[in-house]
């Protein structure tokens, strides 16, 4: 075939294509639409993740305004929370036979008019039903966002992509809430909303123009639940559960751990957690890679890397430099393992995608808290120097979930 340019009717070169020619240009076209359609992906776990956190830096002006106490205040985390954890299930069986991408857009949608809410909330109590109505979308997207990011790519890319959907997440901690922080004491904590609301509609436009249309897998709701019955299933949210319990139990008290223990000053707390933060992004990607290559056999190690991080910063916290390195490194194995864990679940609840993977979010919720509330007993009761035993509690409590994780691989095996 005689592939020499040639000039058409308009005077302008073109160049003829053979079958071949066609394939790859078509694979390329392909393969630029799915990166854009994840990076709307992004976007939208960008505000998500921002919404969550955004209101433990603007919390004595939130009280203020709303003549509350900070502690008050401090439940409108709690009860964002619980509306992701108990919440997204619900809404995800409501919605079961909708298209992802219509469903998607609902969620986004919702999204934007419950931080609209929160910005315009004139009492305490309108405020709590506007986060707890931002968090019913939570879960859902990244449940569904996480089974739409792995349809986008091919089979052996299925981590990596669901790890860069999550990237929004972590660099929302990075970068979303200290801006949102800045632009909440600056022009008041209503305007950290508004941006909020900003960025969830340039998502919503993304994913309505980048995000192709898939369709829900054409089960019935009660195969989809019955497959949640199945003891691979409940072993991979135990995995998730106790996988990122251990991370809460010491993350909760990483300032005090910081300033106690360690001897930092209080004002250089959040430098440190920019550290942590930047370490769960490179973690959060770099885990996605390895999931790809190694599902099971990364997640271990990256479960025993997290253990033994835990356990060395109950030992070297009263060192600073140590201190510094093991914060970056909690960062790194605590994110390495949500893409494994996540695509874990895909796999192991084939049938029903949609539904496991917004429970598995549940779970890490669900595992936060848990976290938290050991990390507190350890403190509250002094059991092992309390404080100082924080980390080694907190590294016990992640080889509960290296155990389950072992299960998992042999039900793997023998699936």
């Amino acid at each position: 075939m005689n592939l020499a340019p040639k000039i058409n009717l308009w005077g302008r070169f073109v160049i003829p294509l053979d079958s071949n020619s066609l394939t790859r240009a078509t694979a390329v076209s392909s393969q630029r639409h799915a990166t854009l359609a994840l990076y709307a992906l992004t976007v939208g776990a960008f505000a998500i993740g921002m919404t969550e956190f955004i209101i433990m830096g603007l919390l004595p002006e939130v009280a203020a305004d709303l003549n509350v106490s900070i502690p008050m205040a401090g439940l409108l985390i709690t009860g964002y929370a619980l509306g992701v954890a108990f919440g997204a299930p619900f809404i995800t069986i409501a919605t079961h036979k909708m298209p992802r991408k219509a469903l998607m857009l609902l969620l986004m949608a919702i999204f934007i008019a419950g931080n609209a809410l929160a910005a315009l909330a004139p009492t305490y109590g309108v405020l709590m039903f506007a986060r707890i109505v931002t968090s019913l979308t939570h879960g859902c997207f990244f449940g569904v966002g996480s089974v739409v990011a792995a349809e986008l790519v091919p089979k052996e890319k299925r981590a990596g992509a669901i790890a860069l959907m999550f990237t929004g997440l972590t660099l929302a901690n990075i970068l979303g809430v200290p801006i949102g922080t800045f632009i909440g004491q600056a022009f008041g904590w209503r305007s950290a909303f508004w941006t909020i609301t900003a960025i969830g509609i340039i998502s919503l436009i993304g994913v309505m123009v980048l995000v192709p249309r898939i369709q829900a897998a054409p089960s019935r709701l009660s195969s989809e639940i019955g497959v949640l019955r199945r003891p691979a299933v409940l072993v991979a949210l135990l995995m998730t559960i106790f996988g990122f319990a251990g991370v809460f139990t010491a993350f909760t008290y990483i300032k005090p751990i910081l300033v106690d223990i360690s001897g930092f000053p209080v004002d250089s707390v959040a430098y440190i957690l920019v550290l942590f933060g930047i370490g769960i992004t490179i973690g959060n990607l770099y885990g996605g890679k390895l999931a790809d290559r190694a599902l099971m056999p990364s997640l271990i190690g990256i479960l025993v890397l997290l253990a033994a991080t835990l356990a060395l910063l109950g030992v070297l916290s009263p060192w600073k430099i140590a201190t510094l390195i093991l914060v970056f490194l909690l960062g790194v194995a605590a994110f390495g393992t949500v893409p494994g864990l996540q695509l874990h679940m895909l796999n192991t609840a084939r049938e029903a995608p949609t539904l496991a993977s917004t429970l598995n979010i549940a779970a890490f919720n669900l595992g936060n808290a848990l976290g938290a509330y050991l990390g507190g007993i350890v403190i509250d009761f002094g059991i092992g120097g309390g404080l100082r035993a924080v980390p080694w509690s907190a590294s016990l409590v992640t080889l509960i979930g290296i155990l389950f994780t072992l299960c998992g691989n042999r039900q793997s095996r023998r699936g």
